[in-house]
């Protein structure tokens, strides 16, 4: 019997094959790709539903039955496809047809029966080969191994088939990845802590719209009530590449959501309206932004964002006038889009946490505030794409007069994780759940046991010791680290992994080195 994961790996082969064989980079085939899986996906559900609604219609109406509308499958959470965007359509169709020009109106005549997908859905498929009859061979391949998901595999497969292929994605393209792709452990762990079960969810850095499809997940796994989702949560984000916006609707998509996402930039933009109008924020945005890229062009204009009412805190702004770093620009936008019993969850670099300067008189305010709740310090490898750690914070309006409104929790996590390969490590649901249990008896919520201070792993800091620490939110001042005995195996295995890799790196500098000289004296 097929795993889920060797299901996964099956078809990102399929899809590999295209790089291989077509003109395009691995970065221009992921639309295309992600777009067939859609169209997969929608065809199954649709075909589920198809004979329910028949049977309901003609049940209602015996023999003069009224026509069945779009706004029927709508009802029920399905897309609605006309016959010619059905995947069994597509692979009938006879040798010699123009295979990409029928995925082309399949994907237009989906996009004119639902009106949220409009200008959404992929329409390049005659492009993925400068030859016709190669391009119709590609587009064939695909279809049917595709077609090999099972219809009646049980769960959200179809998510993690598309979240699969996003991850893929993401670590195929390097740096650029993280732009749209946030690991699902991470926003797991960020879901299950702000506990999103009823309200308006808000992204201004939204991606591939990974933190709604969590959070919908999460509300599907603890909600008694049967209705659907898209009922519990409203779905609002902003995201400033085209790319990004088309596959975040894709994927709200193909997960039975629908939301509002603004193509904008969020520095300049305030689509909705935020302040003080969302229950809860999630966000994992770029790292580290300068006002200056390294060509001094301007990235962030200062003089455009001054008075907006989301940086209530202050701009931080350089000697010179310019911003020094985005990351306490991002941080107002979520702390000032909460209500008055909002929580925020997002990811940050670690360097924020004790960053200078007007960055620091800003986490000063909100330190001050009582709005800071929870730091929790993440281990290396748990991106796709980078090798680096993080930090996760947590804002929360509901610890006002509460308890916690002077405390702040600190978490170490650095050590909790699961190694899925030498550069690659992941949470287990156990591990999430580990985490966030931390935090759910730090707020004493119903059931759970009296929150402990425990040596390397969490601190509860009053604001005095904040104060005294000057304001530092490194987990590292507060959590006593315990230093663990590595064994002898251990030394010796691992010293002969460093040692090979200095000795590969070596190498590798020495053919710069060689090429750079060479590359000088053609200049000279």
């Amino acid at each position: 019997m097929t795993t889920r994961q060797q299901l996964h790996e099956k078809l990102w082969a399929a899809a590999e094959q295209l790089r291989a064989n077509g003109s395009l980079k691995l970065n221009e085939i992921s639309e295309p790709i992600l777009g067939l899986i859609f169209l997969k996906f929608a065809d199954v559900r649709f075909s589920k539903v198809r004979a329910g609604i028949l049977a309901e219609k003609v049940a209602v109406y015996s023999m003069r039955q009224r026509p069945v509308s779009p706004d029927d499958y709508k009802s029920k959470g399905v897309l609605f496809l006309p016959d010619i965007a059905s995947y069994s359509y597509l692979m009938n169709l006879p040798e010699g047809e123009n295979i990409g020009r029928a995925v082309n109106e399949a994907m237009k005549e989906i996009e004119a029966n639902n009106t949220d997908l409009a200008g959404v859905l992929p329409q390049d498929y005659t492009s993925l080969h400068k030859t016709p009859g190669e391009n119709n061979k590609i587009l064939i391949t695909l279809l049917k191994n595709f077609n090999q998901i099972p219809s009646d595999i049980e769960g959200d497969a179809f998510g993690e088939i598309y979240e699969y292929f996003l991850g893929e994605f993401a670590r195929s393209e390097g740096s650029k990845g993280g732009e749209f792709f946030t690991p699902q452990s991470i926003v797991k762990l960020l879901v299950e802590i702000i506990e999103p079960y009823h309200g308006k969810i808000y992204d201004p850095a939204c991606g591939s719209g990974g933190m709604f499809v969590q959070s919908a997940n999460f509300v599907q796994s603890h909600s008694e009530k049967k209705s659907q989702v898209i009922n519990e949560v409203a779905i609002y984000g902003q995201e400033k590449g085209t790319s990004n916006i088309r596959t975040a609707k894709m994927n709200l998509a193909i997960h039975g959501l629908s939301g509002k996402i603004s193509e904008v930039n969020s520095f300049y933009t305030d689509t909705f309206n935020s302040v003080g109008k969302f229950d809860f924020v999630l966000a994992n945005p770029p790292f580290n932004v300068k006002g200056k890229d390294k060509n001094k062009q301007i990235v962030i204009d200062a003089a455009k964002i001054k008075g907006d009412p989301r940086y209530y805190l202050g701009l931080p702004i350089t000697g010179k006038g310019g911003i020094s770093n985005a990351n306490y620009l991002w941080m107002q936008m979520f702390a000032s889009a909460l209500n008055s019993q909002g929580r925020a969850g997002f990811v940050m670099a670690n360097s924020a946490s004790d960053a200078g300067n007007a960055e620091k008189e800003i986490r000063n305010k909100m330190i001050e505030a009582g709005m800071v709740d929870v730091i929790i310090s993440v281990g290396t490898n748990m991106f796709m794409n980078a090798t680096l750690s993080c930090t996760l914070w947590f804002f929360d309006k509901r610890k006002a007069g509460s308890e916690r409104q002077n405390k702040v929790l600190f978490i170490n996590a650095q050590d909790i994780f699961t190694p899925i390969d030498r550069a690659h490590s992941d949470w287990t649901g156990e591990q999430i759940q580990q985490i966030a249990g931390i935090v759910r008896q730090y707020r004493q919520e119903e059931g759970e046991e009296n929150y402990q201070d425990t040596k390397g792993r969490c601190k509860v800091a009053t604001l005095q010791e904040i104060r005294a620490n000057d304001y530092s939110l490194n987990p590292g001042r507060y959590i006593e680290i315990i230093e663990k005995e590595i064994s002898d195996i251990d030394f010796e295995s691992r010293m002969k992994e460093l040692t090979t890799e200095f000795t590969n790196l070596t190498i590798e500098a020495h053919q710069l080195e060689t090429k750079i000289q060479e590359d000088w004296k053609n200049i000279f």
